[in-house]
């Protein structure tokens, strides 16, 4: 299904790529072919139920256990998605054609996949916990980040220890974590998911909308004596990052009066040393991380500081390795058995060949409930793309629309779309066994429990009108009360959501996100579209802020600029 967007003239010559694309489009492949020739013969007629009806081993066959860490092993249930063994069987072989497993490897070695920026896509060595040697242009990187690491550690355990004070000999009590986009949604899905772990004397804030309300709030909470701000940004030039950071250092500086103060209050998650010294931090309390860390994988870096004073930095080291553990199954496993691979796969089969245009993610563990919005930005900002690698237009469909909320409660919102809605939407459903909180002995985790295998086991077997007859209902009311089923889920399960666990399940899908952009043959390192938008906002922001009537726009942005501005929206405060 090709997408509805403009066509564009290709200016990118491939040659230019260091691991070269042996093909342009996804459809040029001969296992492309074959896929769409198996789905028009078996694919689109598959009924799951009738499939486990036929093979009594299809959950023991479709089931993958990642058992790497340590006491807490994750199932992925695969059984209940509409494929047979000759399903995937062909996806391998898509994969194979499609030069994921060269794309893979090229990563791993440091070849600068990311070719549209020239930077290698190294964030699996932040977590790299075996400490193997991996070289960016041609230096091994992990002395570096082996440094940050030992950096982050002694700074961590100061803060948690009270050995470090505020100006006024006060120790820490609030942390406020100033960035945005992957500076701020990374560890704001961390910390919350991991809050059984943490020093719960120690108060997170997470400040990345320009709104001042956001920051306004955030501040009413926070005493400046006892306040340390951590700001993330690798330029500490972004632009509603620096307007956020200045606003909270014009606030601590009301009360605190002394510049030199600053140094025991602000820390920086960056690489500029030169803005970071000028605008008051000392060079000792900057954390760097290098330009091979994209901004939606910046969580393993530096910019994980937040998550390493809450939790404690050994937490952090068991998060860092969990996902570690994730990679060398990536890396080792064949794609048949490839957890990632497989997830990725099912994802282009959905969306290439059903016209699945969404991807649900819904987490039964509250903890998590900002586990969705972190993947939006994993998923979207990857494959948002519409150009291959080779500067080609696609001719299908990439980057499924992501959304979820945790359940139980997500399935009195928009589960009555999934469940008999005319899209269909390929769902994953993730709990653990163990709760942090077993309270009244378990029933809650219970009843969590129950609606998890429920919701999984109704989206697949549906409701067909006899079975509505039966429990008598109204001949006109039949229909509406049936329901097809052949509803694809994935089912994750985790012993318990412990720091290594977390790790390996967000590893999960970044391996899973960078399969189908392999499989799409795009790059999936780079957000051209991010920026399109913020020099826009310069330039209006510049006639907001001057006299007249703006006229360099299109009719409705001159409007709209003009009549903020005649409303007083421009005045200061």
């Amino acid at each position: 299904m090709a997408p509805n967007i403009p066509s564009i003239d290709p200016s990118f010559n491939s040659t230019d790529q260091t691991t070269t694309m042996s093909f342009s489009l996804l459809t040029d492949l001969p296992a492309y072919s074959d896929l769409q020739s198996h789905y028009q013969t078996t694919g689109k007629g598959l009924i799951v139920k009738d499939l486990f009806a036929q093979d009594p081993k299809r959950f023991e066959k479709f089931s993958h256990s990642f058992d790497k860490i340590d006491g807490c092993p994750i199932l992925f249930d695969f059984s209940k998605n509409i494929v047979n063994e000759e399903t995937v069987q062909l996806l391998a072989e898509l994969a194979r054609q499609a030069g994921v497993e060269k794309l893979r490897d090229g990563l791993f070695s440091g070849e600068h996949i990311n070719f549209t920026e020239d930077r290698a896509v190294f964030h699996p060595a932040l977590r790299n916990r075996s400490n193997e040697p991996m070289k960016n242009n041609g230096e091994d990187v992990m002395p570096s980040i082996n440094k940050v690491l030992d950096h982050m550690k002694e700074f961590s355990d100061s803060v948690r220890s009270g050995e470090w004070k505020g100006y006024s000999g006060k120790t820490i009590k609030s942390i406020v974590n100033v960035g945005i986009g992957g500076s701020d949604l990374g560890p704001v899905m961390v910390t919350e998911a991991l809050k059984p772990y943490a020093k719960r004397d120690l108060e997170m804030h997470f400040v990345s909308n320009i709104d001042g309300t956001h920051m306004a709030e955030t501040l009413k909470a926070c005493d400046p004596e006892t306040t340390l701000f951590l700001v993330a940004s690798k330029t500490f030039t972004t632009a509603e990052t620096s307007t956020n950071a200045n606003t909270a250092k014009e606030w601590f500086l009301q009360t605190a009066k002394d510049e030199s103060a600053i140094a025991k209050h602000f820390v920086a998650l960056s690489t500029n040393e030169k803005e970071v010294t000028k605008f008051g931090i000392d060079a000792a309390n900057m954390f760097e991380f290098g330009d091979y860390v994209g901004g939606r994988y910046s969580v393993w870096s530096a910019i994980g500081l937040s998550v390493a004073l809450y939790i404690g930095f050994d937490n952090f080291a068991d998060f860092l390795d969990g996902a570690h553990q994730m990679d060398k199954h990536f890396r080792e496993t064949p794609i048949e058995s490839n957890i990632p691979m497989l997830g990725g796969l099912l994802s282009v089969w959905y969306s290439n060949f059903f016209g699945a245009q969404t991807h649900l993610v819904a987490p039964f563990d509250q903890y998590l409930h900002r586990f969705p919005a972190y993947l939006q930005q994993l998923s979207m900002e990857s494959n948002g793309k519409y150009v291959t690698r080779t500067g080609a237009q696609v001719s299908y469909t990439t980057g499924p629309i992501l959304f979820g909320e945790p359940c139980t409660n997500a399935q009195h919102s928009f589960f009555q779309l999934v469940h008999q809605g005319t899209k269909l939407i390929p769902s994953d459903f993730i709990l653990a066994v163990e709760s942090h909180n077993p309270i009244q002995g378990g029933k809650h985790q219970r009843m969590l429990a129950s609606n998890f295998l429920a919701q999984s086991e109704a989206l697949m077997v549906g409701k067909t009108p006899d079975e509505v007859k039966a429990e008598g209902a109204p001949e006109e009311l039949v229909s509406h009360k049936t329901f097809l089923g052949n509803r694809p889920t994935t089912s994750i399960v985790a012993q318990k959501i412990t720091p290594a666990a977390l790790g390996a399940l967000i590893a999960y899908y970044e391996w899973l996100t960078f399969t189908e952009g392999a499989v799409w043959n795009i790059n999936s390192f780079d957000q051209w579209g991010v920026e399109l938008g913020k020099k826009l906002a310069v330039k209006i922001l510049g006639e907001l802020e001057s006299e007249g009537e703006a006229e360099g726009h299109d009719a409705s942005t001159n409007g709209l600029v003009n009549y903020f501005k005649k409303m007083g929206g421009a005045k200061s405060e």
